[in-house]
């Protein structure tokens, strides 16, 4: 009988104790499988917030873009304008709108530089530089009080083209996130 009790306890030990080994292995499988989903989850949280910020920051641009073109086309008219008094005194104001606007563009693009990818940075810094010739013959024509229209009317082929290279951009940025 001493010999069935040795046994019978052996066989208990060794049970009990491969339950507590499987225990042990399951908990440390479950926690590093609720780690890995945890960590996959705060991935995909941070790919989307990303996403959605770009997204926002591209709109932005677009809209701001949209804003400058249209005051573009305002500055457009005025220089039509056949009283030359009246004419200069709109065009400061709208040069002044113009710089304002600028202003904001240029803030647009640079959170689309900081949000990124390059691609959609360079074309949104390619976008702010397009204003440039508009700004530029504005100031000349006020400045040496010159018919600067055909200067002028020629900087929206690039501008919109520039605003068309930046939206290919950001569609591409946007669909391979």
């Amino acid at each position: 009988m001493g010999d069935s009790t040795a046994w019978t306890l052996a066989i208990a030990a060794v049970t009990g104790g491969t339950a507590v080994l499987a225990s042990w292995v399951t908990s440390r499988g479950s926690a590093r499988a609720a780690r890995i989903q945890a960590e996959t989850a705060a991935r995909s949280q941070r790919a989307e917030r990303l996403r959605e910020s770009r997204r926002t920051a591209y709109l932005d641009l677009i809209e701001q873009t949209h804003r400058i073109g249209e005051l573009c086309w305002e500055i457009s008219a005025a220089l039509r304008e056949s009283a030359a008094e009246e004419r200069a005194a709109r065009l400061d104001v709208l040069l002044d709108r113009e710089i304002a606007e600028y202003a904001k563009i240029r803030r647009c693009a640079r959170i689309v530089e900081l949000e990124g990818p390059p691609s959609a940075a360079a074309a949104a810094l390619a976008l702010q530089k397009a204003t440039g010739p508009f700004y530029e013959a504005l100031q000349a024509g006020l400045a040496e009080d010159k018919d600067c229209r055909e200067e002028f009317d020629a900087a929206f082929r690039p501008f919109w083209k520039a605003l068309e290279n930046f939206v290919d951009a950001a569609r591409d940025a946007h669909q391979t996130e």
